[in-house]
């Protein structure tokens, strides 16, 4: 049986550079997708399975700093190593307030990312051997989003898939701003007017749902998003 290979995103705007990273890494035996700006980054993310993310932080369209943080609300466990033509503190200091797993100065030695990239797989399958969290607590509701119920006091509650999904975004980033655009690309693909409107109908369902507690509530952010306060 084919052992199943590491999948790698990589989001680098130099062309040479990236190019020599994905080949380098093919070479050690991973799947690895190249990617020129953070935007088209973080549709591939959206579309496939990655293992480990190599984000450049100075990237057009959206910079690595900001795919991260939605990479974050999509999945908090992903790993995350940052590439950097700076050395400034203040970006070091960035990168690991947002849950950065390690970070390189350009230039650095290929053979020393490939270490690292290998330290860092092995310390996160450690940490994480259980699967991603699928049980959440919200006030006196249990959700369970593998079977897409929603109980309270003993009553069920079986939720859409769609509902289900959206639950659980708002749950992963409890108390904290979900942003729209965010849960739109993770659920919807795009961010158009019509799936805007859907998803609206959608956080209106799960207000009802929700509304037997009254330590529950989803909040609007004006022009911002969403959040779960429990």
């Amino acid at each position: 049986m084919e052992k199943i290979k590491t999948r790698v995103l990589l989001a680098e705007d130099d062309e040479n550079l990236g190019l020599l990273l994905r080949e380098y890494l093919q070479a050690k035996g991973y799947e690895a997708d190249l990617y020129k700006d953070g935007e088209k980054a973080f549709r591939g993310f959206m579309n496939n399975h990655y293992d480990i993310c190599i984000l450049d932080i100075m990237m057009p369209v959206k910079d690595g700093f900001t795919l991260a943080k939605d990479i974050r609300m999509i999945n908090s466990n992903m790993p995350i190593l940052f590439l950097t033509a700076k050395s400034m503190k203040e970006d070091i200091l960035e990168g690991f307030s947002l849950g950065a797993d390690d970070y390189m100065t350009k230039p650095f030695s290929i053979e020393e990312l490939l270490v690292r990239i290998e330290a860092i797989l092995r310390r996160t399958q450690k940490e994480h051997t259980s699967s991603e969290q699928f049980l959440f607590q919200i006030g006196q509701f249990q959700f369970d989003s593998v079977k897409q119920t929603l109980e309270y006091q003993g009553n069920i509650k079986k939720l859409t898939t769609k509902e289900s999904e959206l639950l659980k975004l708002l749950c992963i980033n409890k108390n904290s701003i979900l942003d729209r655009d965010v849960a739109l690309k993770s659920i919807w693909i795009d961010n158009s007017y019509y799936n805007a409107r859907s998803m609206d109908v959608y956080i209106t369902m799960l207000r009802k749902y929700l509304s037997a507690d009254p330590t529950v509530e989803i909040i609007n952010v004006r022009g911002k998003g969403f959040k779960l306060i429990s």
